[in-house]
């Protein structure tokens, strides 16, 4: 195991040069970057203070000339675009070989500090979504298989097919509406993820108030995901109680409980577990944008989204190497979790 381990880690270097190196290229063609878009605040500013002072000089532009070369030359050097695209290009890999994933252009403070900063929302929203998913879903998906072909099984089905047709954005607004003070109920808070005397509350009165904010954005989330592991692990289920080891257990005696529990399930499972990290991972950084948009909150969605938008390369590029690296560490946790869940499976050379 430890070579197929070691492999899997340095295979990992090319796949973020590779990630990266198209993620460079496609930033260098892009309209609209850091530099241009601070000639043209200037050139707003400039094209104001001649209208309201009658076209006077002393300012960075003379009417429509626009920046000289020396000031243009100044700006491009403040954003590390005076160097060779192949020169920053190395730098940048430098820099995040070490993990300093540099400074913000827009926020003028570091990468790092920025995603902490954002991390509690994204946390919050991830945490929930993914417990709430596997709580409800994995026991509903049993119940289910059990009563194959009952009402209680169609019901279910068409509920969580209901809830799976409804996109997450949708229904936060029908919650809002319903919940939020919209036009029936204030029983929840419109924004944030706590209020704003949240420090003078108790222990209790945090944990409640916390709690209370992130209902609607959590219920927003996780509704639609209860339709795909609840089927999965209901699917699962069945097609293990076909198999001929189950008729070979009820010929030896045990019960149907005893054959559920100590050998169904477990091999059932092997699907449902072996996607825990990649789950997590993808509950935790992606999808919350709209959510994060429609309840005010500050996360880790909305900072990717609007470092797009503002061309804050430094963001971009930052967050992309951060959770590539991340997403490759899920993949390799994931196929070391077939191992811990299935005896049988052996990595290459790990059974000699």
């Amino acid at each position: 195991m430890l070579h197929y381990l070691l492999k899997r880690l340095l295979l990992m270097i090319p796949t973020l040069f590779g990630v990266m190196l198209m993620a460079f290229v496609v930033v260098q063609f892009v309209p609209g970057g850091p530099v241009e878009q601070l000639v043209f605040e200037m050139k707003g500013r400039g094209a104001g203070a001649e209208a309201a002072g009658g076209g006077g000089g002393g300012g960075l532009y003379q009417g429509q000339k626009g920046l000289d070369a020396e000031q243009l030359a100044q700006i491009k050097a403040q954003f590390g675009f005076d160097k060779p695209a192949l020169a920053r290009f190395w730098d940048m890999l430098k820099q995040y070989a070490t993990f300093d994933l540099g400074e913000s252009y827009y926020h003028h403070q570091s990468v790092w500090s920025l995603m902490v900063e954002k991390l509690p929302v994204s946390i919050s929203l991830g945490m929930w979504t993914f417990l709430l998913t596997y709580l409800v879903s994995i026991p509903l998906g049993v119940a289910k298989a059990m009563r194959h072909g009952s009402r209680f099984d169609f019901a279910t089905t068409f509920v969580l097919l209901v809830a799976y047709a409804i996109p997450g954005f949708v229904l936060g607004v029908l919650l809002l509406v319903l919940f939020g003070g919209g036009s029936f109920w204030q029983l929840f808070p419109l924004r944030g993820l706590t209020s704003d005397d949240w420090a003078s509350l108790s222990l209790m009165g945090k944990v409640t108030d916390y709690l209370w904010h992130m209902a609607l954005p959590v219920l927003s989330m996780v509704l639609g995901g209860f339709a795909t592991v609840t089927l999965l692990t209901k699917n699962s289920l069945l097609e293990e109680i076909r198999k001929q080891y189950v008729l070979t257990a009820r010929a030896k005696g045990l019960t149907e409980r005893q054959i559920l529990y100590r050998h169904v399930f477990r091999n059932a499972m092997i699907p449902i577990v072996t996607g825990f990290p990649a789950a997590f991972v993808g509950a935790f950084f992606t999808g919350s944008l709209l959510i994060e948009t429609l309840f005010s909150l500050d996360g880790l969605g909305l900072l990717s989204f609007e470092s797009v938008v503002r061309r804050d390369y430094p963001v971009v590029l930052g967050s992309l190497y951060l959770f590539s690296l991340i997403g490759l560490l899920t993949k390799l946790t994931s196929d070391l979790c077939y191992v811990l869940v299935d005896p049988r499976l052996r990595f290459e050379g790990s059974s000699r």
